[in-house]
């Protein structure tokens, strides 16, 4: 389960890069009731999406030319430059390296060695989103991977995760957690052959809670995202279902089961 405290290693902000803003931003402000605040001229484009006043999200143009809409996980760091390195060294890139975003704070953005991009976020004014976990807000991250063992051992020295293996289908399920004993931060899954060849690729899915499942994916095609997996449930869990929106980023809705008492 996430949460706003922070650690190093765990999903603190999230954004859209998209061609667009303004479409994509009518789609996800009429799918999660969320609002836009824009940051004006000086941010490039950049804002906010809120939920009652509290930032769940941001977008912005996406950057170069011919660049694909899609979702960024940024992980909290205590030092984006060490990190920097440390991605380096464990052989992954540095797509663009370290830098201040005012005085919010420092980022940089990476891809792993299986090729799914993600950032980082070392935070100052801004430590990162207001809320997750409720209805609305990012709840749950999966790395979908060709070869789950060498990205364990890869975010493993770059942001001292623990990993846990459980069984779940044919594609197995290992389970993401700070170094710090935090709770878990989300799950790796191994690409299968199926996956590959319904258009899976390397990448980290952003899941947000919902309390209807069944009604966000008719929204979604109603607003012209796209169904990319039905939703299903799985005891204990939830149900939920993968989608795209109409740039074709590609999220996760879930509506969480409570847990037994």
């Amino acid at each position: 389960m996430l949460t706003t405290h922070y650690a190093h290693g765990a999903p603190s902000w999230l954004d859209l890069g998209c061609r667009h803003p303004g479409a994509s931003a009518a789609f996800y402000t009429g799918l999660f009731d969320w609002d836009v605040r824009p940051l004006g001229p000086e941010a490039g484009g950049y804002g906010f999406f809120q939920l009652d006043g509290r930032t769940v999200a941001a977008l912005g143009p996406s950057a170069g030319e011919g660049s694909s809409s899609a979702w960024t996980l940024y992980f909290h760091a205590d030092d984006a430059d060490a990190t920097a390195k440390a991605v380096e060294q464990a052989g992954g890139t540095v797509r663009f390296g370290p830098f201040d975003v005012f005085s919010n704070g420092r980022t940089a953005g990476f891809t792993d060695p299986g090729g799914a991009e993600f950032s980082v976020w070392q935070p100052r004014d801004t430590r990162g989103l207001d809320v997750v976990t409720e209805p609305g807000s990012l709840c749950w991250a999966e790395l979908f991977v060709p070869d789950p063992a060498d990205a364990i051992a890869f975010y493993g020295s770059v942001l001292d995760w623990q990993a846990q293996d459980i069984p779940f289908g044919d594609s197995g399920y290992t389970l993401l957690s700070t170094s710090d004993g935090g709770s878990t931060l989300g799950a790796v899954v191994r690409i299968t052959d199926e996956m590959g060849a319904a258009g899976v690729v390397p990448r980290w899915l952003p899941y947000f809670e919902v309390t209807d499942c069944d009604a966000v994916v008719r929204a979604a095609d109603r607003l012209g995202g796209t169904v990319v997996m039905a939703p299903q449930h799985t005891e204990g869990v939830g149900r939920f279902a993968h989608l795209a929106d109409p740039a074709g980023a590609v999220f996760a809705v879930i509506a969480s089961q409570p847990p037994q008492t």
